[in-house]
Protein backbone atom coordinates (compact mmCIF):
# COMPACT_ATOMS: atom_id res chain seq x y z
CA UNK A 1 0.00 0.00 0.00
CA UNK A 2 2.09 3.14 -1.41
CA UNK A 3 1.44 6.66 -0.72
CA UNK A 4 -0.83 7.41 -3.20
CA UNK A 5 -3.03 4.49 -2.71
CA UNK A 6 -3.42 5.55 0.95
CA UNK A 7 -5.22 8.90 0.38
CA UNK A 8 -7.73 6.97 -1.75
CA UNK A 9 -8.54 4.82 1.02
CA UNK A 10 -11.35 4.77 3.85
CA UNK A 11 -9.20 5.21 6.85
CA UNK A 12 -10.94 4.66 10.79
CA UNK A 13 -8.49 5.34 13.42
CA UNK A 14 -9.16 3.99 17.11
CA UNK A 15 -8.29 6.31 19.69
CA UNK A 16 -7.97 8.99 17.09
CA UNK A 17 -9.37 11.89 19.35
CA UNK A 18 -6.75 11.10 21.66
CA UNK A 19 -3.01 12.49 22.50
CA UNK A 20 -1.13 10.08 19.41
CA UNK A 21 -4.34 9.92 17.48
CA UNK A 22 -4.39 13.60 17.04
CA UNK A 23 -0.98 13.35 15.44
CA UNK A 24 -1.80 10.76 13.59
CA UNK A 25 -4.86 12.38 12.00
CA UNK A 26 -2.92 15.13 11.10
CA UNK A 27 -0.19 13.20 8.95
CA UNK A 28 -2.69 11.65 7.31
CA UNK A 29 -4.51 14.77 6.34
CA UNK A 30 -1.22 16.28 5.06
CA UNK A 31 -0.85 13.07 3.49
CA UNK A 32 -4.30 14.30 1.37
CA UNK A 33 -6.15 11.04 3.14
CA UNK A 34 -10.48 12.65 2.39
CA UNK A 35 -12.36 9.88 4.30
CA UNK A 36 -10.79 9.57 8.00
CA UNK A 37 -13.45 7.80 10.57
CA UNK A 38 -12.53 8.22 14.49
CA UNK A 39 -14.54 6.71 17.03
CA UNK A 40 -15.63 8.32 20.09
CA UNK A 41 -15.61 6.66 23.71
CA UNK A 42 -18.82 8.09 24.19
CA UNK A 43 -20.50 6.23 21.00
CA UNK A 44 -18.46 2.88 20.69
CA UNK A 45 -16.92 1.11 23.70
CA UNK A 46 -14.66 -0.84 21.73
CA UNK A 47 -14.34 -3.55 24.55
CA UNK A 48 -17.55 -4.92 23.61
CA UNK A 49 -18.34 -6.72 20.93
CA UNK A 50 -21.05 -4.84 19.85
CA UNK A 51 -19.91 -1.75 19.48
CA UNK A 52 -17.12 -3.18 17.24
CA UNK A 53 -19.34 -4.24 14.64
CA UNK A 54 -21.78 -1.15 14.96
CA UNK A 55 -18.35 0.92 14.05
CA UNK A 56 -17.45 -1.12 11.17
CA UNK A 57 -20.74 -0.54 10.23
CA UNK A 58 -20.56 2.95 10.32
CA UNK A 59 -16.96 3.21 9.40
CA UNK A 60 -16.74 0.82 6.21
CA UNK A 61 -12.86 1.26 6.46
CA UNK A 62 -10.14 0.10 4.19
CA UNK A 63 -7.98 0.31 6.98
CA UNK A 64 -8.03 0.55 10.62
CA UNK A 65 -4.84 1.57 12.62
CA UNK A 66 -5.89 0.84 16.20
CA UNK A 67 -4.24 3.75 18.96
CA UNK A 68 -7.42 3.02 21.51
CA UNK A 69 -5.99 1.60 24.12
CA UNK A 70 -6.31 1.63 28.15
CA UNK A 71 -2.92 3.42 29.71
CA UNK A 72 -1.41 4.91 32.58
CA UNK A 73 2.06 5.32 34.22
CA UNK A 74 3.16 2.63 36.90
CA UNK A 75 0.79 3.99 40.13
CA UNK A 76 -2.51 3.53 37.65
CA UNK A 77 -0.57 -0.23 36.17
CA UNK A 78 -0.36 -0.95 40.04
CA UNK A 79 -3.81 0.02 40.89
CA UNK A 80 -5.88 -1.51 37.79
CA UNK A 81 -3.81 -4.10 36.93
CA UNK A 82 -7.02 -6.30 35.65
CA UNK A 83 -8.63 -3.47 33.91
CA UNK A 84 -5.56 -2.78 32.25
CA UNK A 85 -5.27 -6.37 30.81
CA UNK A 86 -8.80 -7.10 30.24
CA UNK A 87 -9.74 -3.72 28.30
CA UNK A 88 -6.41 -3.52 25.85
CA UNK A 89 -7.03 -7.43 25.27
CA UNK A 90 -10.52 -7.37 24.21
CA UNK A 91 -10.46 -4.18 22.45
CA UNK A 92 -7.78 -5.63 20.35
CA UNK A 93 -8.67 -9.70 19.65
CA UNK A 94 -12.16 -8.86 18.74
CA UNK A 95 -11.71 -5.56 16.71
CA UNK A 96 -8.80 -7.91 14.54
CA UNK A 97 -10.85 -10.85 14.12
CA UNK A 98 -14.12 -8.88 13.81
CA UNK A 99 -11.99 -6.89 10.89
CA UNK A 100 -10.42 -10.35 9.58
CA UNK A 101 -13.97 -11.46 9.11
CA UNK A 102 -15.10 -7.98 7.09
CA UNK A 103 -12.23 -8.68 4.74
CA UNK A 104 -10.67 -5.26 6.15
CA UNK A 105 -7.46 -4.09 3.11
CA UNK A 106 -4.87 -3.46 6.29
CA UNK A 107 -4.63 -3.77 10.01
CA UNK A 108 -2.27 -1.87 11.97
CA UNK A 109 -1.74 -2.66 15.32
CA UNK A 110 -0.05 -0.89 17.79
CA UNK A 111 1.87 -2.79 20.61
CA UNK A 112 3.60 -1.47 23.46
CA UNK A 113 7.35 -0.84 24.96
CA UNK A 114 5.72 -2.89 28.30
CA UNK A 115 5.29 -5.99 26.18
CA UNK A 116 9.38 -6.79 26.31
CA UNK A 117 10.94 -8.94 28.89
CA UNK A 118 12.37 -6.66 32.17
CA UNK A 119 15.94 -7.44 31.85
CA UNK A 120 16.58 -7.34 28.13
CA UNK A 121 19.97 -6.68 26.66
CA UNK A 122 19.94 -3.18 25.50
CA UNK A 123 19.16 -1.51 22.53
CA UNK A 124 15.77 -4.07 22.75
CA UNK A 125 15.56 -5.67 19.68
CA UNK A 126 12.33 -7.16 18.32
CA UNK A 127 13.96 -10.62 17.91
CA UNK A 128 14.06 -10.52 22.15
CA UNK A 129 10.31 -10.23 22.59
CA UNK A 130 9.84 -13.59 23.76
CA UNK A 131 13.09 -14.20 26.20
CA UNK A 132 11.31 -13.37 29.23
CA UNK A 133 8.57 -11.89 31.39
CA UNK A 134 7.86 -8.11 31.19
CA UNK A 135 8.50 -5.83 34.09
CA UNK A 136 5.97 -6.76 36.85
CA UNK A 137 4.01 -3.41 37.42
CA UNK A 138 2.86 -3.39 33.68
CA UNK A 139 3.25 -6.85 32.87
CA UNK A 140 -0.65 -7.43 32.31
CA UNK A 141 -0.81 -4.74 30.08
CA UNK A 142 2.18 -5.28 27.93
CA UNK A 143 0.88 -8.92 27.70
CA UNK A 144 -2.78 -7.91 26.52
CA UNK A 145 -0.68 -5.95 23.81
CA UNK A 146 1.63 -8.85 23.08
CA UNK A 147 -1.14 -10.57 22.67
CA UNK A 148 -2.11 -9.06 19.25
CA UNK A 149 1.23 -9.79 17.69
CA UNK A 150 0.35 -13.37 18.07
CA UNK A 151 -2.91 -12.66 16.51
CA UNK A 152 -1.32 -10.68 13.72
CA UNK A 153 0.71 -13.11 13.05
CA UNK A 154 -1.53 -16.69 13.30
CA UNK A 155 -4.65 -14.37 11.24
CA UNK A 156 -1.69 -13.98 8.62
CA UNK A 157 -0.24 -17.66 8.63
CA UNK A 158 -3.43 -19.19 8.01
CA UNK A 159 -6.01 -16.12 6.57
CA UNK A 160 -3.25 -14.26 4.78
CA UNK A 161 -4.68 -11.28 6.74
CA UNK A 162 -2.56 -8.11 6.10
CA UNK A 163 -2.09 -6.97 10.16
CA UNK A 164 0.73 -5.07 10.78
CA UNK A 165 2.90 -4.79 14.79
CA UNK A 166 4.43 -1.66 15.85
CA UNK A 167 5.93 -1.38 19.00
CA UNK A 168 6.17 2.52 20.35
CA UNK A 169 8.77 3.88 22.96
CA UNK A 170 7.12 6.15 25.59
CA UNK A 171 5.91 8.96 23.98
CA UNK A 172 5.52 12.93 25.06
CA UNK A 173 4.86 16.42 23.50
CA UNK A 174 2.38 19.15 23.43
CA UNK A 175 -1.53 17.18 24.05
CA UNK A 176 -0.05 14.76 26.46
CA UNK A 177 -1.92 13.11 29.46
CA UNK A 178 -0.95 16.04 32.72
CA UNK A 179 -3.31 13.72 35.33
CA UNK A 180 -1.33 13.02 38.21
CA UNK A 181 -3.24 9.54 38.50
CA UNK A 182 -2.36 8.52 34.92
CA UNK A 183 0.21 10.28 33.68
CA UNK A 184 3.58 9.14 32.32
CA UNK A 185 6.73 10.53 33.78
CA UNK A 186 7.09 13.51 31.52
CA UNK A 187 4.06 15.32 31.51
CA UNK A 188 4.10 13.98 35.61
CA UNK A 189 7.20 15.72 36.03
CA UNK A 190 6.36 19.06 33.75
CA UNK A 191 3.57 19.30 36.27
CA UNK A 192 5.07 18.82 39.27
CA UNK A 193 7.67 21.24 38.57
CA UNK A 194 5.98 24.08 37.04
CA UNK A 195 3.19 23.70 39.65
CA UNK A 196 6.10 23.96 42.39
CA UNK A 197 7.61 26.85 40.73
CA UNK A 198 4.44 28.85 40.90
CA UNK A 199 3.59 27.70 44.76
CA UNK A 200 7.49 28.64 45.74
CA UNK A 201 8.35 25.19 46.85
CA UNK A 202 11.41 24.40 48.22
CA UNK A 203 11.73 20.64 47.31
CA UNK A 204 9.83 18.29 44.55
CA UNK A 205 9.63 14.68 44.89
CA UNK A 206 10.35 12.20 42.58
CA UNK A 207 9.35 8.23 42.51
CA UNK A 208 12.15 6.30 43.09
CA UNK A 209 15.89 6.78 43.05
CA UNK A 210 16.27 8.07 39.37
CA UNK A 211 18.58 5.16 38.31
CA UNK A 212 16.42 4.06 35.72
CA UNK A 213 16.81 4.51 32.00
CA UNK A 214 14.07 5.38 29.28
CA UNK A 215 13.72 6.07 25.65
CA UNK A 216 11.11 8.76 24.35
CA UNK A 217 9.86 9.61 21.27
CA UNK A 218 8.00 12.91 20.38
CA UNK A 219 4.33 12.21 19.47
CA UNK A 220 4.62 13.91 16.01
CA UNK A 221 7.56 11.86 15.12
CA UNK A 222 5.73 8.69 16.24
CA UNK A 223 2.87 9.12 14.53
CA UNK A 224 4.90 9.44 11.57
CA UNK A 225 6.33 5.86 12.06
CA UNK A 226 3.29 4.78 12.39
CA UNK A 227 1.75 6.25 8.82
CA UNK A 228 5.03 5.29 6.94
CA UNK A 229 4.65 1.68 7.64
CA UNK A 230 0.69 1.90 7.09
CA UNK A 231 1.89 2.74 3.30
CA UNK A 232 4.90 1.48 3.17
CA UNK A 233 4.77 -2.28 5.26
CA UNK A 234 2.99 -5.28 4.64
CA UNK A 235 5.20 -7.44 7.13
CA UNK A 236 4.86 -10.05 9.66
CA UNK A 237 8.13 -8.82 11.94
CA UNK A 238 7.03 -7.04 14.78
CA UNK A 239 9.00 -3.42 14.63
CA UNK A 240 10.05 -0.36 16.91
CA UNK A 241 9.18 2.69 16.85
CA UNK A 242 11.60 5.07 18.54
CA UNK A 243 14.31 7.47 18.74
CA UNK A 244 17.17 5.53 19.76
CA UNK A 245 18.01 7.90 22.68
CA UNK A 246 18.51 6.81 26.26
CA UNK A 247 18.16 8.97 29.39
CA UNK A 248 18.09 7.96 32.98
CA UNK A 249 15.32 9.70 34.95
CA UNK A 250 17.25 11.03 37.49
CA UNK A 251 19.05 13.22 34.59
CA UNK A 252 15.63 13.69 32.72
CA UNK A 253 14.22 14.86 36.51
CA UNK A 254 17.04 17.42 36.51
CA UNK A 255 16.47 18.85 32.78
CA UNK A 256 12.86 19.64 33.01
CA UNK A 257 13.89 21.11 36.16
CA UNK A 258 15.82 23.47 34.69
CA UNK A 259 14.11 23.94 31.15
CA UNK A 260 11.08 24.90 33.29
CA UNK A 261 12.70 27.13 35.48
CA UNK A 262 12.22 25.66 38.62
CA UNK A 263 14.99 26.55 41.58
CA UNK A 264 14.49 24.15 44.35
CA UNK A 265 15.87 20.56 45.24
CA UNK A 266 14.91 17.42 44.05
CA UNK A 267 13.65 14.60 46.55
CA UNK A 268 13.79 10.96 45.51
CA UNK A 269 11.39 8.69 47.18
CA UNK A 270 13.10 5.53 47.35
CA UNK A 271 10.04 3.75 48.73
CA UNK A 272 8.10 4.08 45.14
CA UNK A 273 9.34 1.71 42.70
CA UNK A 274 11.21 2.19 39.85
CA UNK A 275 9.97 0.11 37.18
CA UNK A 276 12.04 -1.49 34.50
CA UNK A 277 15.52 -0.89 34.97
CA UNK A 278 16.33 0.20 31.73
CA UNK A 279 14.45 1.31 28.40
CA UNK A 280 15.97 1.79 24.58
CA UNK A 281 14.83 0.68 21.59
CA UNK A 282 17.11 -0.59 18.51
CA UNK A 283 15.15 1.19 15.42
CA UNK A 284 17.11 -0.14 12.86
CA UNK A 285 14.33 -2.12 11.48
CA UNK A 286 11.72 0.66 11.00
CA UNK A 287 14.50 2.45 8.79
CA UNK A 288 15.63 -0.58 6.75
CA UNK A 289 11.54 -1.67 6.06
CA UNK A 290 9.73 1.65 5.84
CA UNK A 291 12.35 4.95 6.35
CA UNK A 292 11.45 6.19 9.33
CA UNK A 293 14.20 7.80 11.45
CA UNK A 294 12.58 10.14 14.31
CA UNK A 295 13.06 14.02 13.91
CA UNK A 296 12.78 16.09 16.92
CA UNK A 297 15.56 16.79 19.56
CA UNK A 298 14.68 16.01 22.69
CA UNK A 299 15.29 19.39 24.50
CA UNK A 300 13.45 21.23 21.67
CA UNK A 301 10.65 18.77 22.28
CA UNK A 302 10.45 19.18 26.12
CA UNK A 303 10.56 22.98 25.45
CA UNK A 304 7.28 22.76 23.42
CA UNK A 305 5.67 20.60 25.75
CA UNK A 306 6.29 22.59 28.81
CA UNK A 307 5.16 25.10 26.59
CA UNK A 308 1.58 23.57 25.68
CA UNK A 309 1.29 22.99 29.71
CA UNK A 310 2.20 26.40 30.68
CA UNK A 311 -0.96 27.76 27.90
CA UNK A 312 -3.63 24.94 28.85
CA UNK A 313 -3.27 24.07 32.44
CA UNK A 314 -6.20 26.31 32.97
CA UNK A 315 -8.19 23.33 31.04
CA UNK A 316 -6.36 20.27 32.35
CA UNK A 317 -8.04 18.53 35.41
Amino acid sequence: MDRDNLKNKRICVTGGAGFLGSFVIQKLQERGVKEIFVPKFEEYNLVQQADILRMLDDARPDVIIHLAASVGGIGANREHPADFFYDNLMMGVQLIHESWRRGIKKFVAIGTICAYPKYTPIPFNENDLWNGYPEETNAPYGLAKKMLLVQAQAYRQQYGFNCIYLLPVNLYGPGDNFNPASSHVIPALIRKFVEAQDQNLDEVVVWGDGSPTREFVYAADAAEGIVLATEKYDGSDPVNIGSGFEISIKDLAEKISHLTGYKGRLVWDVEKPNGQPRRMLDTRRAYDYFGFKAQMTFDEGLRQTIEWFRQNRDRIK
